[in-house]
């Protein structure tokens, strides 16, 4: 592993994430919408694919939400998509590198992905910033097509008039690699975001 320059790679992906969250609303489109969660879509600027966008109310406060988002004890314990995840490096001020593995979708047609990710956390507004980008990596998981994070992260803010609720904002461009048409993959991201939220609400209410 290359080494990073932690300040500038935290900074440039705060950078990113801030400008993708001012995106006028005007120019996504709905990928898929249940009763309180939404996802849209837009081609991307970084690679081929999309950025989507979901957003969606979590009746808990913004600290605890975050807990379990970033990398972390919690996040493996509820994300039915993420099967590994280990810290390989660990920096200071909210950053570190993670490594992470992803079942098989769509009855494996979307074959276990493996991901290497820088991770930086931050605050935002009156709430919190979970950002992270993959990065280069030579050691490749038997079995796991190396997949491609560009910039993705979740803002979460606490809800104005119930700040014991929050609103969480995810902005994800995965370049999963391999030969995939671009449908399946529009398919499977905009139904796993849906499954993120209703994971994530579950573990919250459980504990």
């Amino acid at each position: 592993m290359e080494e990073i320059d932690v300040p500038s790679v935290s900074t440039k992906l705060q950078k990113t994430l801030i400008q993708y969250h001012s995106i006028p609303d005007d120019t996504w489109s709905v990928a898929k919408k249940s009763s309180d969660v939404t996802v849209w879509r837009k081609p991307s600027e970084e690679f081929g694919g999309c950025l989507y966008k979901v957003e969606g109310v979590v009746k808990d406060v913004t600290n605890r939400i975050v807990d379990y988002i970033r990398p972390g004890p919690y996040r493996l314990q509820w994300d039915s998509l993420m099967t590994t995840m280990d810290i390989i490096k660990d920096f200071q001020q909210g950053c570190c590198v993670m490594s992470y593995t992803t079942a098989g979708q769509l009855l494996n047609i979307i074959s276990p992905r493996e991901f290497i990710d820088f991770s930086y956390t931050t605050k935002y507004e009156d709430g919190l910033l979970t950002c992270g980008v993959s990065i280069e990596y030579e050691a490749v998981r038997p079995h796991c097509v190396r997949g491609f994070n560009h910039p993705c992260g979740w803002f979460c803010v606490p809800l104005q008039n119930n700040p014991e609720h929050s609103f969480l904002t995810g902005y994800i461009q995965t370049d999963l690699r391999g030969m995939l048409p671009q449908s399946t993959v529009d398919f499977a991201m905009a139904g796993s975001l849906v499954n993120f939220y209703s994971d994530l609400r579950k573990a919250l209410k459980k504990s």
